[in-house]
C-alpha cells in the first residue's frame, strides 16, 4: 500500500508563493530546506497529510511553462460562497462558481483560482464524492 505525501510545483518567487498559498488555503510552512542552487519549501495546515511543496530554482528568473500536461490541484471547503466572497476580498480573482450535473443530479459546485505562477486550483463545495 502506498501513502500519497506531496505534490511538488516549481515557483518564481518564494515569498508571493508563500503568502498566497496561506491567504487563499491557509497553507503554511512545514519545513523549509536551502540547498545550492534551490530551496525546498512543503507546505500544509491541519487538515491535511498531503503537502505542497514549492521547488525555487535560484538560477531561474523566467516563468515555469506548464506544458499541455498539467492540469490543476483541487481542494475542498465547506461553504464555497463564503471562501468565493473571501477570495474575491483579498484580491485573488477568483474565476466564477459553476456547477456540474451528472445525469440531472449536481455533481460539483466550484471555482478555479491561478496561484502567482499560473498553477490552476480548482476550490470544491463538500458535496458527494468531493468531502
Amino acid at each position: 500500500m502506498s501513502k500519497l505525501i506531496h505534490s511538488m510545483i516549481r515557483v518564481l518567487d518564494e515569498e508571493r508563493s508563500v503568502k498566497f498559498y496561506d491567504v487563499a488555503f491557509g497553507l503554511a510552512v512545514a519545513d523549509r530546506y536551502p540547498f545550492d542552487g534551490f530551496t525546498l519549501v512543503y507546505l500544509r495546515n491541519e487538515e491535511n497529510d498531503v503537502e505542497l511543496e514549492l521547488t525555487i530554482n535560484h538560477d531561474r528568473s523566467e516563468p515555469y511553462t506548464h506544458g499541455d500536461g498539467y492540469g490543476h490541484l483541487a481542494v475542498t471547503v465547506q461553504d464555497l460562497d463564503a471562501e468565493h466572497s473571501r477570495f474575491e476580498t483579498a484580491g485573488l480573482s477568483p474565476q466564477p462558481i459553476k456547477e456540474f450535473f451528472r445525469d440531472e443530479k449536481l455533481m460539483a459546485r466550484f471555482f478555479f483560482v491561478q496561484d502567482p505562477d499560473g498553477y490552476k486550483i480548482e476550490v470544491l463545495q463538500h458535496h458527494g464524492r468531493y468531502v
